[in-house]
Order: structure tokens, then sequence, then C-alpha cells
């Protein structure tokens, strides 16, 4: 009979742990190598003008736990007293669990929600790529060794041209993976909140047309298309049609 209580009494106990409400959080942290210190829960102040912290908590023993209610979900950060950069999170209702990597804080595991592993998986491929991207260079470095230590010296710009000339296309086809990855990821990952980010993105690279944004963002789930980047998104495209073209009057664009 003890046994059956003590039971109901651990059931009811991880029901209560589990059971938020709507847009409620609770994100539970550890840092290894670090026993105490303070966290600041932090977002980027309108117009990017700076940090406000919205919640500080203790480490304590190396662990950390924020509790709290938000909207629709939204990038955040985690400033460390003791560290000195930021660990950017998606806040999002949910139980959110973070393995902090103090030493290098870009590969902290984010898991828990939806939206922050689909963070953590984003961020390891884009390490993937941004480490090949680097070999490549650091080829090109190693096999111009001689040229480019020359050029060093002697400002001898007919070299540097030539070298200029070789590592541009590396350059070129660096950027372009890149870019068919994220706007790849956008495409596949319809309900996925860093999706939203990328179309963001989008709009402020010349080299995509209003037409290549467009198709991107009506791919997206429509409970994206709620949040204040995508109503934000979807105004600058309305304007964007209504913008006529030189050879174009504005009552005839559609």
């Amino acid at each position: 009979m003890k046994k059956i209580i003590l039971l109901v009494a651990v059931a009811v106990v991880l029901f209560a742990c589990n059971n938020l409400g709507e847009g409620e959080y609770i994100i539970t942290g550890n840092v290894k190598g670090m026993k105490t210190g303070l966290i600041f829960l932090e977002k980027q102040s309108p117009m990017g003008m700076g940090f406000t912290a919205i919640d500080t908590v203790k480490i304590e023993d190396g662990k950390f736990e924020i509790k709290g209610k938000t909207g629709e979900p939204e990038i955040h950060y985690l400033r460390f007293d003791k560290l000195q950069n930021k660990l950017p999170l998606i806040l999002e209702g949910g139980e959110i669990d973070i393995e902090v990597d103090k030493d290098t804080l870009f590969k902290s595991k984010l898991s828990g929600t939806y939206n922050n592993e689909e963070f953590t998986n984003f961020n390891t491929e884009s390490s993937k790529m941004q480490k090949a991207a680097q070999k490549k260079m650091k080829a090109f470095e190693a096999k111009n060794k001689a040229l480019i230590e020359q050029v060093e010296k002697t400002r001898d710009t007919a070299i540097a041209n030539k070298l200029r000339a070789e590592y541009e296309p590396i350059q070129k086809e660096i950027q372009k993976n890149m870019e068919e990855f994220t706007v790849g990821y956008a495409k596949t990952h319809p309900k996925s909140f860093i999706s939203v980010l990328i179309v963001q993105m989008m709009m402020s690279n010349p080299k995509f047309t209003p037409k290549n944004i467009e198709d991107v963002f009506n791919s997206l789930d429509a409970s994206l298309k709620k949040t204040k980047p995508a109503k934000s998104i979807k105004e600058n495209l309305d304007a964007l049609k209504k913008k006529p073209t030189p050879n174009q009057p504005s009552e005839l664009i559609k």
C-alpha cells in the first residue's frame, strides 16, 4: 500500500513539473566548470540599440533555472557575469534545457523545445560548413605562402592581383554554398522560427529579389506568419509590390 501511495505521489509531482500553462517556460541549465555566478536573460532593445535584462538568476553548484511567461517565440540571450560573450536562445513556452560550454558558448547545446533543438541543429551544420570553408582558405594560403609573403614585403600589385583572381572563385563558392544551405533550410523547415529569421535576412540582401523572398515566405507555416518578424516581412513585401519601377506607372502594378 505504501509503495502505491509513493508511486502516485511521484506521478503527481512529475505531472505538476511538466504541466506548464500557455506561454510559460522553464529554462534549466548546467554550466560545467562554473560553480557560482549570475546569469542575465536579455532581449535586444527596439532598433537594435543595446540589450535589456528581463530576468536575473544565480548559478548554484553549476546549475540554474529561469521561469517566466512569453508570447510568441523570440530570440533572447543569456549573459554570464564571468564571461564576455552572450548565448542566444529562442525563448518560447515549454521546458528549455541548456548544456552550457563556457569556453566556447556557440558549442552549447539547446534542447527541450522544437525551435531550440532546431537552433542547435542549424548551428551544428553551419559550424561544419564554416570549418570546411576555413580548410579551403588555409589550403589556398599554404599553396601560395611564398607569393603572399612576397606581396607583404614588396607590395607587388601584379602578384596581388593574380592571387586575388585565384581566391575570388573560392570565396564565391563558399558564399554560394552557405546561402544555398541557409535558404534551403528555410524551404525545408516551414515550422522553424529560424526560417522566419532567414527570410528576414534575405530582405536585407540585394542578391535576393522580392519574388525569391516571397516564394520562401509563402512556404512558411501559418503559425510562423503570425510572429512579429513575419508581419514585418509581409509589410515590406507589400510595399515593394506597390513601388513603381522606372518603366511602369504605379497604378498599373498589381
